[in-house]
This record gives structure tokens, C-alpha cells and sequence, in this order.
């Protein structure tokens, strides 16, 4: 069955950005530091990359991230979700208006502009479709960024949250959780590296 999972890396003070984020400075200063573990040679590492990408049936992202990945300076033949793990999921990009040309055109690409719920619901049809094609259930990620996985998790949409919790400190930047936000969750795993705290739950 197609779950509807969020996962992003996180500072240990809930930041997922670095100050001043921007398309030529997407994870914002210091930053880049969230993603150690997705580069490192830990062998638990490598598996819990592997196996989230391997799930993957439809990825969804918000428009300032599709900025970022499809920028000059963002997604090429080594870098990009799950590079080297698994083959290219669908994309599906919430934004009020679509982009007149994209840069990752080896992509599959999907913009929807009536809201971050029917984004979603067109991620599942993807997913769903990608499940039967290949014979396994295949999950809707939500990887980002900060702002619509936020926005999700709200609104209950989300069944699933991993966590790629970091060593650092970041200050400021882009929160996963705003004030307010109040959520119950279930812990299913726990895998400790070098490089992060790795934190599934199901939301309750």
C-alpha cells in the first residue's frame, strides 16, 4: 500500500536551512552540514539512503526547492535525489504558477497549482501506478522543503516522518516546525551514525 512519508534532514535546532537560503545558496550557510550523512560511507548510512529512495514511487517538492534542484547550480549526473541508489522517481512540484522552461528535462516532471493536497493526491496516482508497473509498493516522499513538509504535516497529510537528525547547531534558517504546531507521533526506529540520528515515526 502507497504511504504518504515526509523526510528531511534536520538541525538539532529544528532547522533545515541555514540562514540566508536562497536558488544560488540553497541550504543556506552552513547548511550544507544536514546532508553529511547522505555522502558518508557508513554502512548504515548507505542503506537507510538506499532504502528510502528504493521506496520511492513519487517524490513531491515546493517550488522554491524545485528552484534550488533545477538551478544552475543544482541537480546533475552525481548529485540529485538518490543519485547512484535507485531509478528516477516522478517528480510533483506544488506552486502557484509553473515554470516557463526547466533545466532537468531527463525528469519527470508535474506542476500543480490548485494546492499542496492535490499535489499530493497526484503523487499517490504516480506511486500507485509505479507500484503496479513494478510489483512492489512504492511510497509519496515529501522531501521538502521546510515550508511544505510543515505545511503537510498540519494538515494531515503525512503518515510517516523520518528524520535525518544532524550534529549542529545552525541558529537560524528555515524551521521544520513553527509555533504553535502540535503533532503525536509514534517511534518506530531509531539508527544512530556518526553523521546523524536517523528518527522514524507514524503519526498518530
Amino acid at each position: 500500500m502507497t504511504r504518504i512519508t515526509a523526510d528531511i534532514s534536520v538541525s538539532l535546532d529544528g532547522f533545515v536551512t541555514g540562514p540566508h537560503p536562497g536558488p544560488d545558496n540553497g541550504l543556506g550557510t552552513g547548511g550544507e552540514a544536514l546532508h553529511t550523512w547522505a555522502f558518508s560511507d557508513d554502512p548504515d548510512d548507505r542503506r537507510i539512503l538506499r532504502e528510502a529512495t528504493d521506496r520511492s514511487g513519487a517524490v513531491v517538492l515546493g517550488r522554491r526547492l524545485f528552484d534550488v534542484v533545477d538551478g544552475p547550480g543544482g541537480w546533475n549526473d552525481e548529485t540529485g535525489y538518490g543519485a547512484g541508489e535507485v531509478g528516477k522517481p516522478a517528480f510533483v512540484v506544488v506552486t502557484s504558477s509553473p515554470p516557463e522552461s526547466v533545466r532537468l528535462t531527463g525528469l519527470d516532471w508535474t506542476f500543480v497549482t490548485t494546492g499542496l493536497p492535490d499535489a499530493v493526491d497526484a503523487a499517490r496516482e504516480r506511486a500507485e501506478a509505479a507500484s503496479s508497473h513494478s510489483g512492489k509498493d512504492l511510497d509519496v516522499v515529501l522531501m521538502g522543503g521546510g515550508a511544505t513538509i510543515g505545511s503537510a504535516l498540519a494538515a494531515g497529510l503525512v503518515e510517516s516522518l523520518t528524520l535525518h537528525l544532524a550534529p549542529i547547531v545552525l541558529g537560524s534558517g528555515t524551521p521544520l516546525f513553527t509555533a504553535g504546531a502540535q503533532l503525536s507521533l509514534l517511534q518506530r526506529s531509531v539508527t544512530s551514525t556518526s553523521t546523524a540520528t536517523h528518527l522514524t515515526y507514524d503519526m498518530l
